[in-house]
């Protein structure tokens, strides 16, 4: 019972902290730079203890965080300024670094080393940093505005998923999804997730057409709304690419023989278990919405 309350708490917290991160475009970035930093943090700990692998923890996640700061400045005009692709040179030169480093570490495998070290920049880092790219987006007159709505979506989704998924699994759950990985998880359940989303996406797209609705009236020019179906397909999209994720880290916690990834969060375990669906599902949404925006 108390463990249920303690993980109840942190629960409402941590929900309470990301909605309200987007709020203000500030908030977004200060919350999800530290996030970005203690995940990768997080990550580089688990796998330093396997044998054979000695990366820099701090070295990978200075350049995690300085990465998502670089894209923060690219997408957006918080910081201002021209020439936005030059932010990225001190990222590339830390890469060359954490590449060359190994020439004179002397370390048993190499390899693993470098293969561990890119795997932060790509799993989390690259993730996290592509959520600049769903909340900044160019009005019609050419001035970048900060627009919540798709990666707080993308969130939402991923909870309603997962609360969908326990609860219709928890009653008629009978025919396992992947039980090499995660046995507890169920097809009825990953299709309760996915019908709960869809109904979800049904009423965010009635909250966007709102929206586009008042700002006009008012005599804005917002950015271009999604269309039902467009909706409707960012859910599926975040739907299969979160449930790719969360097995994708069940099978890393498996791989090294824990049940959490840490004890961050009280009752929640750690940033990987908590960010694990967002992994993957941010950067399909960042994807899936470019490629409609071609057609």
């Amino acid at each position: 019972m108390k463990n249920f309350i303690v993980r109840t708490i942190t629960g409402i917290i941590f929900v309470a902290a990301i909605v309200a991160s987007f709020l203000r475009p500030e908030a977004m970035v200060l919350l999800f730079s530290i996030v970005t930093g203690l995940t990768i943090w997080e990550f580089t700990g688990l796998v330093n203890e396997r044998p054979g692998v000695t990366i820099n923890r701090f070295i990978s996640t200075v350049a995690g965080v300085y990465f998502f700061f670089a894209m923060t400045y690219y997408c957006s005009d918080i910081y201002g300024g021209t020439a936005k692709s030059v932010v990225f040179i001190p990222y590339l030169i830390t890469i060359i670094y954490l590449l060359a480093a190994e020439l004179y570490l002397k370390q048993a495998d190499p390899i693993n080393n470098w293969a561990y070290t890119m795997l932060t920049q790509m799993y989390i880092a690259l993730p996290f940093s592509l959520l600049n790219v769903l909340a900044f987006t160019t009005a019609p007159e050419g001035i970048v505005v900060f627009n919540p709505m798709l990666p707080l979506s993308v969130f939402i989704f991923l909870w309603m998923n997962d609360t969908g998924a326990y609860c219709i699994g928890s009653l008629i759950g009978r025919h396992k999804l992947f039980p090499r990985i995660s046995p507890k998880k169920s097809w009825e359940g990953s299709i309760g997730g996915a019908i709960v989303v869809l109904l979800v996406a049904y009423g965010l797209n009635i909250l966007d057409n709102g929206t586009y609705t008042y700002l006009m009236d008012a005599g804005l020019k917002p950015c271009g709304m999604l269309s039902m179906e467009q909706w409707l397909g960012l859910g599926l999209v975040v739907v299969i690419f979160g449930t790719w994720g969360d097995l994708v880290e069940s099978l890393f916690k498996r791989v090294l023989g824990i049940k959490d990834s840490g004890n961050i969060l009280p009752g929640h375990g750690g940033m990987l278990d908590r960010f694990d669906s967002s992994l993957l599902a941010i950067p399909a949404a960042v994807v899936y919405l470019y490629t409609i925006s071609l057609f």
